[in-house]
């Protein structure tokens, strides 16, 4: 457990304190609502940078030689089991 200790400008503090805002519960709730909302926000820009990137087109041979690398490859693995 790691105590954490902040310095609030007296207003905000007195406000916090009467809304029932400073207890360690609802600061660990507000804390992990934070956080869940900073990965969302993560998450949507990665999916922005994966929707902006451009994919080069492969052509049929190039397709079939990848199944074959990776059935060969399955293959093998099977093999050792």
């Amino acid at each position: 457990m790691i105590n954490v200790q902040i310095s609030l400008p007296d207003e905000v503090a007195r406000k916090a304190k009467e809304a029932g805002l400073l207890s360690d519960e609802t600061i660990q709730a507000l804390l992990e609502d934070a956080l869940r909302r900073a990965a969302g926000k993560s998450m949507l820009t990665a999916a922005k940078d994966i929707r902006s990137a451009t994919i080069e087109p492969i052509s049929d041979d190039e397709i079939v030689a990848l199944v074959g690398e990776v059935r060969n490859g399955r293959r093998a693995q099977s093999g050792m089991r």
